[in-house]
């Protein structure tokens, strides 16, 4: 542990898990802090992120004993969402297949967290899901969640949903939780009121290639009107300059639906760039795509929105280097709400690892 006794520190050490390409990176490092360890299992995500950072993060973090990850004063995951997103769950449900924690592939990864905050007891931790984390499952995902980290694991615990588009013009919400080893009061960092236009990331000289054929424009115009006489909302999102886009998801690449630019009336729609879906995201102009189309839309509908990781990063290294017995003047009622009612709770106490077994160090 680097933080001093008088609550200053010489520099943070994090690690990165299910890290995609390196949004979190890219924020912690910004806040001062230093990556001591990567992680993911998927390998044109490690591609790009090696492009960027110039390391291979490790692969799929069952393969690496608990053990051996370096000591680190903040964990950061955006732990994998699909098991508890809108589409995710529609789209499971109608192909009879499990999701959240019944999604044996990706929803227990939470858990693989929990083990890893167990053992190496982070000063605080990080992690980013989506909206609909909250709402899973009449709310029991979520409460299992809580409880794991604040009964089972003792860690202060504050949650938010944020929605990016007061720093990038994309509206997508996201569920951020921010641990504490040590009972702190933490605020999460305010925002500004209105966020920029579209106008800001778009690029002037697009080769025709992103443009929709006669084809798919078709398609998707009579796919929208099937779904609207039923009284559905399913359809495209057209946009111009002026407006703020719909969530970008990792399905972009298949046609680009939810984000088609507008080129006026005489001309088709077109996607979004992979260079403008980065500065959609809020990645620095440096930033590299080493990687196909197809690839950079899914690893940029993955990733998390850089500048709001951002604030969110200084305000955990701000609280962590001051006393721990300090109190800010506003706390937050829902968080403080939501904590209260936690503790009333009465449940059986969560052993989440004891039915596991652990992995042990290599030699």
């Amino acid at each position: 542990m680097k933080i001093n006794g008088n609550g200053s520190h010489n520099e943070l050490r994090f690690i990165d898990l299910f890290c995609g390409i390196g949004g979190f990176r890219f924020a912690f490092e910004k806040a001062g802090c230093k990556c001591v360890f990567s992680s993911d299992w998927n390998e044109k995500a490690q591609e790009t992120y090696a492009a960027n950072f110039g390391e291979k993060p490790h692969g799929d973090i069952h393969t690496v004993a608990v053990a051996d990850i370096p000591e680190h004063d903040i964990l950061c995951a955006g732990f994998p969402c699909q098991p508890f997103s809108i589409a995710g769950v529609s789209k499971k449900l109608s192909l009879g297949k499990a999701h959240g924690f019944e999604d044996k592939e990706q929803g227990n990864l939470f858990f693989t967290l929990a083990e890893i905050i167990e053992v190496h007891q982070p000063a605080a931790f990080v992690l980013e899901n989506v909206k609909n984390l909250r709402s899973h499952d009449q709310g029991r995902t979520f409460r299992v969640i809580h409880d794991t980290l604040t009964k089972a694991l003792g860690y202060t615990v504050y949650y938010k949903i944020i929605d990016a588009q007061t720093v990038v013009p994309q509206h997508r919400e996201r569920i951020f939780l921010v641990g504490f080893k040590e009972s702190r009061g933490f605020e999460f960092p305010e925002f500004p009121a209105e966020g920029p236009k579209l106008e800001s990331i778009l690029e002037t000289d697009v080769p025709e290639k992103y443009t929709l054929t006669d084809h798919l424009w078709n398609y998707l115009q009579a796919y929208a009107a099937k779904h609207k006489a039923a009284g559905n909302g399913f359809g495209f999102g057209l946009v111009t300059g002026k407006d703020t886009t719909r969530t970008l998801s990792a399905r972009y690449y298949k046609d680009g639906s939810e984000i088609l630019i507008s080129q006026g009336p005489r001309k088709n729609p077109r996607r979004l760039t992979p260079r403008e879906c980065a500065r959609l995201m809020g990645y620095p102009k440096s930033f590299k795509i080493p990687v196909s189309d197809t690839q950079a839309y899914k690893q940029f509908g993955n990733s998390v929105v850089v500048p709001v990781v951002e604030r969110i990063a200084k305000a955990v290294a701000a609280t962590l280097q001051r006393q721990s017995d300090y109190r800010p003047e506003l706390v937050l009622a829902e968080n403080d709400k939501a904590n209260a009612e936690a503790a009333k709770r009465i449940a059986k106490p969560v052993s989440y690892f004891k039915t596991k077994k652990r992995r042990k160090a290599s030699a």
